[in-house]
């Protein structure tokens, strides 16, 4: 009987054909929602292999529901869908796509950074709402950013594309990471500083960490009260690294400037959130690396992670490289 493997969503690029040509079943989830949970249950009873993207949550239920399982491969970098432990006590290995969305994620990151300063989305609503009818010298003003100073929390690979970028405008670079990466800093020029002095003094903050127990709700209340009344925050880590409550609270009564989003809690953002009330806060719908060429990039390595597992061969990206221990 041939086997089967189970593809969550619609993804760019052929991933049925490759899956085929090895001689599995495929059984793809088409609708534009993900499969809800007794799809999920029922389908991994029958899989060998399933390929998700993060709005699955592949938990311990998930993984012994499915006997015959064998390899999991997801569409992103962040595993925080997918129960490693659970995963890596069956001996299954979980790939991902770290690298390939370094620089797409760094320039959707820098462009929520410019289109807060200088309040671009503000400005079209403006337009389109009718409002211009001549120029004004206090029109729409925002932030400078050449020669602001940058924040970056989280210097991993996308952290540090971030910081590249912001060579370009001449910003001061400051960061925080669990250990310094003196080799990133003589690079790209970024100093590190502790966490205080980073929510203190950037014009600029943005998120770079995944969501584990460490980092949720990372910045609330008592981190956002430390920072310029006049910062923006960026966040296209994860949504709960953010408390939305606190950050809501601080930018409603002025003591942040400006928040600009790829990322939510939950995700999708309800549309009764008070965050989409607010002006001075920016949502996009974690469009990060939606680049052609960096999500078809994505899709041939979660196809090539699923398929090395099949075969019994060592993942290329392999999230829990302990599971080969």
């Amino acid at each position: 009987m041939t086997q089967q493997v189970f593809v969550t969503r619609q993804f760019p690029g052929e991933v049925a054909g490759p899956l085929e040509a090895a001689g599995y079943r495929v059984q793809q989830w088409t609708k534009a929602l993900p499969p809800p949970r007794d799809v999920m249950l029922r389908e991994a009873a029958a899989t060998v292999g399933i390929l998700c993207s993060l709005t699955e949550r592949i938990d311990a239920e998930v993984i012994a529901a499915a006997p015959d399982l064998r390899v999991i491969s997801t569409f992103a970098v962040g595993v925080d869908n997918i129960e490693l432990s659970a995963a890596t006590a069956r001996g299954i290995p979980v790939g991902h796509t770290p690298g390939v969305l370094t620089e797409a994620s760094a320039d959707l990151a820098f462009a929520l950074l410019m289109a807060a300063a200088r309040r671009i989305v503000e400005g079209a609503d403006y337009v389109r709402a009718g409002h211009w009818k001549t120029w004004g010298p206090q029109l729409l003003l925002g932030q400078e950013v050449h020669g602001a100073t940058l924040g970056i929390l989280g210097m991993g690979r996308i952290g540090q594309a971030m910081a590249r970028r912001a060579q370009g405008f001449e910003m001061r670079v400051l960061y925080h990471s669990r250990s310094r990466d003196e080799a990133a800093e003589a690079k790209i020029g970024a100093q590190w500083v502790d966490f205080p002095t980073l929510l203190r003094e950037s014009d600029f903050l943005s998120l770079h960490v995944p969501l584990t127990e460490a980092t949720y709700h990372l910045i609330g209340a008592a981190e956002l009260a430390q920072m310029k009344p006049t910062a923006i925050l960026i966040n296209t880590a994860r949504g709960p690294v953010v408390d939305s409550a606190a950050l809501y609270a601080a930018l409603r009564a002025g003591r942040l400037a400006y928040a600009a989003l790829d990322v939510t809690d939950p995700e999708p953002i309800s549309m009764d959130d008070l965050l989409l009330t607010l002006e001075n806060c920016l949502v996009v719908p974690h469009i990060g690396s939606a680049g052609v060429a960096t999500r078809h990039h994505m899709a041939r390595i979660m196809v090539e992670n699923l398929l090395a597992g099949l075969r019994g061969e060592r993942l290329p990206y392999c999230a829990n490289p302990e599971v080969y221990a």
